[in-house]
């Protein structure tokens, strides 16, 4: 369907376009973001608050079966 003229020229059609661009253009950015990663922070910055023993209640390693060695973290 064809448009004419005046309708295309008109203000409030470049409003409308003008909005429509924009919200595709933050859509996709949004599905760009969600296929990515996620960054870990955690790695970045300095972890001074890290505990010096565990509290587990496993504090050698969860064992699965008696014959394994503890899990090396």
């Amino acid at each position: 369907m064809l448009l004419p003229d005046s309708v295309v020229s008109s203000p409030i059609f470049a409003v409308i376009a003008t909005f429509v661009a924009i919200n595709t253009v933050i859509y996709v950015a949004l599905a760009v973001a969600k296929i990515l990663p996620r960054p870990n922070f955690g790695k970045w910055l300095h972890q001074q608050d890290r505990r010096t023993e565990t509290r587990s209640i496993y504090p050698d390693g969860y064992l699965a079966d008696a014959g394994r060695e503890p899990a090396q973290r």
